[in-house]
């Protein structure tokens, strides 16, 4: 079996050519001994791995490679672990404290004394296995961050119990340890395929670099707590302006100003940062200091410091888009974004699932429009609203215009609702009717509704409810998403839609026909839930954790 291994790596002509180009001096391309080094090297690697079980990472990686050792020349390291090492010591989000990166630099000073004296080659190869344990630990870091996403899904199927049915649906990264050094050895170079690696959406590269700044205001002491009560009149003298001001100056929000640092006056300048720092926090943006304001004021550098850690690791499972048109929504800041060429194009107000019925996070593609949609009442929404109100009065749903047929078919027929025993099915596990809302005004989905078929059966739609919209918290629904501009969204879509005429829509909408418009421009769709971003201005977003992710996501989080 070796043997045929071995006959595999060096009867190739590309794989010895690999190992020239890869692992010798320009100047030394051509020394046998070179070859030689790798080829015992390789010989020694095979016979350990055979011991290790067939998933191990080294198995798997170096059989990737053809047993041709990655970190290690003859008399010195290769590039890639010089690379490796300046790559660990140079990522500003690494915290030096880490084993990781206590690892790092024993491997460093190890392979020092290695190459300094007469080692074996035995010795070599344990060294070549010890920094490919490195690189797969700092791999992992990089490619698939912190979140145990296991521990998570359990802890999500655990509100099972409490009725609470919520769902977050993630995308491996496209890289992985192996296929990254697989890469990095074909292109000759680790760092770029570090970069490579990196997410391009979702503002993962700008949200990084504050992370980085963020770092560097820790290190620089953090901010201090703001002892504040109550609100703040503009002119006004109050103890705690000094430390707003220095609070705000922190983050940059705090700019363009004059004055003392000492003054205690809340200024009309103070109240602008104060107004910058609510727009960047979700809250009402005014000026007025509440009990929100102060909260969010006092957040610590650390925990800050960790909700950006965890959104960057977030973005990392994120589904990969590579398209026009993308529309994203996310639920902590309840907001739609439609992005065209990586631009914003539109933005609205969401309302979103509440957190006993969370919306879920999960991707699709808006493939339909409908137009005065009738509103299929869910099951769940039956058995806990609807028959208890037909329980108390039969004529319950006729008041608001429900209609209740024998099942679920195009011509199952209307009954009447006196006509049934609904407390037999309060507590069963199906109800054989289809409660219907007609079209019109009155209707729960307003008049248009979006289509992106899925398992959780989701969409988004208009509502007559329009005043929750003047909220700054807007988790209100029973899981589906209500937007606060439909009609501007059917505008956006009949512009790259040949089968959407909008001006023939807005006939249609005026009457209470449904009609259906299937989209020959499908547009990619993203539930995410991210709680610190970067937005389409640059700035700096926090919001707060709605469905309390965050706080079960940390739970578990991994310490490098």
């Amino acid at each position: 079996m070796i043997t045929k291994i071995k006959n595999k790596i060096f009867d190739k002509l590309a794989i010895v050519g690999m190992v020239l180009m890869l692992w010798t001096a320009p100047q030394a391309a051509a020394s046998l001994v070179g070859v030689e080094f790798h080829e015992a090297a390789s010989d020694i690697m095979i016979n350990s791995l055979q011991t290790q079980p067939q998933n191990s990472f080294l198995r798997k990686m170096y059989t990737q490679l053809f047993f041709v050792p990655v970190w290690i020349n003859e008399r010195s390291l290769s590039s890639f672990a010089q690379e490796l090492f300046v790559q660990i010591k140079e990522d500003e989000t690494l915290d030096h404290s880490t084993r990781l990166y206590g690892d790092m630099l024993e491997l460093e000073e190890k392979a020092k004394k290695i190459y300094e004296s007469s080692s074996t080659l035995a010795h070599k190869v344990d060294l070549e296995f010890k920094i490919a344990q490195l690189y797969k630990g700092y791999a992992d870091y990089a490619l698939y961050g912190s979140i145990n996403w296991g521990a998570f899904q359990a802890r999500l199927s655990n509100l099972k119990t409490k009725d609470i049915g919520a769902a977050w649906v993630t995308h491996k990264p496209k890289e992985s340890p192996v296929s990254l050094i697989e890469s990095a050895l074909m292109n000759g170079s680790l760092k770029e395929g570090f970069r490579n690696a990196m997410p391009n959406e979702y503002h993962y590269k700008e949200l990084r670099r504050a992370l980085i700044q963020y770092l560097k205001i820790q290190r620089n002491g953090g901010w201090p707590p703001v002892p504040l009560n109550g609100t703040l009149a503009v002119g006004q003298s109050y103890k705690a302006v000094p430390y707003l001001r220095e609070r705000l100056r922190a983050t940059g929000d705090y700019q363009g100003c004059s004055g003392s640092r000492e003054s205690t006056i809340y200024d009309n300048c103070l109240k602008e940062a104060v107004v910058r720092f609510q727009k960047r926090n979700g809250l009402e943006a005014k000026g007025i200091i509440g009990q929100a304001t102060i909260k969010a004021l006092n957040q610590s550098i650390e925990r800050r410091i960790a909700t950006m850690r965890l959104n960057l690791d977030r973005i990392k499972w994120f589904k990969e888009r590579n398209e026009k048109r993308h529309i994203i929504i996310n639920i902590p800041a309840f907001s739609l974004y439609f992005e065209e060429d990586g631009k914003l194009r539109q933005e609205m107000g969401v309302i979103t699932g509440t957190r006993k019925n969370p919306t879920p996070i999960f991707s699709n593609r808006v493939k339909q429009i409908v137009l005065n949609p009738y509103w299929n009442v869910p099951e769940s929404i039956i058995q806990k609203e609807m028959i208890p109100k037909l329980l108390r009065n039969a004529n319950a749903m006729a008041r608001e215009k429900i209609e209740i047929h024998s099942g679920w078919g195009e011509d199952d027929k209307k009954i009447n609702p006196a006509s049934v025993d609904w407390s037999q099915y309060r507590y069963s596990k199906t109800v054989p009717f289809r409660f219907a809302q007609v079209p019109g005004a009155h209707n729960a989905l307003g008049k248009v509704k979006f289509l992106f078929p899925n398992e959780f059966s989701v969409y988004m739609h208009d509502t007559p409810t329009k005043g929750l919209f003047n909220r700054t918290t807007r988790a209100f629904s029973h899981g589906c998403i209500r937007l606060a501009k439909p009609i501007e969204l059917l505008k956006t879509f009949s512009t790259f839609n040949t089968n959407v005429d909008f001006d023939k829509s807005q006939e249609t909408l005026k009457g209470k026909n449904m009609t259906y418009l299937n989209l020959d421009n499908s547009v990619p769709i993203d539930v995410v839930y991210l709680t610190a971003w970067i937005d389409h201005d640059g700035k700096l977003q926090f919001r707060d954790d709605v469905y309390g992710y965050d706080e079960m996501q940390l739970k578990s989080y991994r310490n490098w």
